[in-house]
């Protein structure tokens, strides 16, 4: 009977298991199939501007759907580290608005940016732990002690690539909450920044001017989001001040 009872027992998987990289390899298939079937070349603002006529109709008259699309879509782009995020976003704020623009795009790149977090996370962390040195035991401590004030700072600079804040974290066992919380806030003023810049493209798709998003962002708009990055890490300091000062 013990015996029958063992062989019923379902086994448990095993944390080692090829399936865990299973998420990876749809994402590097998603990615390859992005450009094999040219789907890049329909994501530029020369389409935007053909089709922006067509896009603002169907957004007036199917509003939640398109709304749900664009989410859907945007979403799906930084699963799978495509290169169209820029475009995607501005398209967002010219097609609803400043508001709900940033709305959407700060959900869909949180949605976006946690599937990628846990595709990374589920497939490295074991190996990490087992093959890294004390350096990364060392790092990932010190960053575990203020995480949500670094992956805010991360966030909120613009000088970092989304999809890589969107890896690193999962590497130094940064939480799931931590990370979702500190994603969500953290993007809101860069998303802000492209869907007003979006909202003000009605002119420029109507007109054969170029477009280029260097023209579109101000120096002034950089050194206000580095400001806020700064601002994110003033916990962090004071915590260590005011270490500092008890010991004294």
């Amino acid at each position: 009977m013990s015996e029958i009872a063992e062989e019923s027992t379902p086994q448990k998987a095993s944390p080692k298991s090829p399936w865990r990289f299973a998420p990876l390899v749809l994402i590097v298939a998603g990615f390859a199939a992005f450009f094999v079937f040219g789907l890049n070349e329909h994501v530029s603002f020369d389409s935007l501007r053909e089709h922006r006529q067509w896009l603002v109709e169907t957004v007036a008259k199917y509003h939640l759907v398109t709304a749900a699309v664009f989410v859907a879509i945007y979403a799906l782009s930084v699963v799978f580290f495509l290169p169209i995020a820029t475009i995607v976003s501005l398209a967002g704020g010219f097609l609803f608005g400043p508001i709900l623009g940033t709305i959407y795009i700060v959900i869909a790149a949180t949605l976006g940016g946690t599937g990628a977090f846990l595709a990374t996370k589920t497939a490295f962390e074991d190996i990490l732990r087992e093959k890294a040195g004390p350096w990364l035991g060392r790092l990932r401590e010190g960053f575990h002690d203020n995480e949500m004030n670094y992956l805010l700072f991360l966030r909120l600079v613009p000088v970092f690539p989304f999809f890589v804040i969107n890896i690193v974290p999962a590497f130094l066992g940064v939480s799931l909450r931590t990370f979702v919380i500190a994603t969500f806030f953290g993007i809101i003023p860069g998303s802000a920044v492209y869907a007003f810049l979006g909202a003000g493209l009605g002119e420029l798709l109507a007109s054969d001017a170029e477009f280029t998003v260097e023209g579109l962002i101000s120096p002034e708009l950089l050194v206000g989001l580095a400001g806020l990055a700064v601002l994110s890490l003033a916990p962090v300091v004071l915590k260590k001040f005011g270490a500092k000062s008890v010991d004294r």
